[in-house]
């Protein structure tokens, strides 16, 4: 008896292992972000299974995953790709986000508790005390937009912005690239939060699709 209750409990740690192409996919994932691995350009499989040491199956798994998460794009006959995102890929992009993410402000404003409006506080002002360095911003900023995500608690809304968030790291022309736009970015963020703190669903809503339709301004 012992014996067997030890092999069900071993089971459920096995089948909770990662895939190696799980992990493939995380590194892949990184070096793109990272731009080691540029947009528009080829991924040399052979290249990078020597790299990983791996065989061609989980790295063509991963790329798998990547593709469905838009990072990767596979061409018939000449393998995969960075996607390259085009000026209306962008511009489709940044819609989607300011629909979803203003309708998780109004969420916000509604039905947020006081402790979860002072967690966000706390993220925009770790946002406000972030040097103006690019990297850092961007990591910040993106914190406190999936933190109101969660708040607003809307769990495919917020798999969706995961994704489009994802493929937006592709934009070579990211709009907090351009001069000035993070000083405009935290005054918008600070106009939100006062919004939600007032509880002006109306208002926050309006605010965060501004926030969208100036990013894509500024990435044009």
């Amino acid at each position: 008896m012992p014996a067997a209750l030890d092999t069900a409990e071993a089971a459920p740690r096995r089948l909770a292992r990662r895939a190696l192409y799980e992990d493939v996919a995380d590194r892949l994932r990184q070096q793109i972000f990272a731009r080691e691995l540029e947009p528009g350009s080829r991924i040399d499989e052979l290249e990078l299974c020597a790299d990983y040491g791996i065989s061609r199956t989980p790295l063509r798994e991963a790329l798998k995953v990547l593709a469905v998460e838009g990072l990767v794009t596979m061409k018939l006959r000449r393998g995969a790709y960075v996607t390259e995102m085009s000026r209306a890929d962008v511009a489709q992009v940044y819609h989607l986000l300011a629909l979803l993410e203003s309708d998780a402000a109004g969420e916000v404003a509604r039905r947020a508790s006081e402790a979860q409006l002072e967690a966000l506080q706390a993220l925009h002002q770790r946002l406000e005390k972030q040097p103006r360095q690019r990297d850092a911003f961007f990591a910040a900023n993106e914190q406190f937009h999936l933190k109101l995500l969660e708040v607003a608690g809307n769990r495919w809304r917020a798999q969706i912005v995961t994704d489009l968030r994802k493929v937006m790291k592709l934009n070579r022309h990211h709009s907090l690239f351009k001069q000035g736009r993070i000083a405009e970015s935290l005054a918008e963020h600070r106009a939100l939060m006062q919004a939600l703190h007032s509880r002006d669903a109306t208002q926050a809503t309006a605010l965060m699709k501004a926030h969208f339709e100036n990013g894509l301004v500024a990435a044009a």
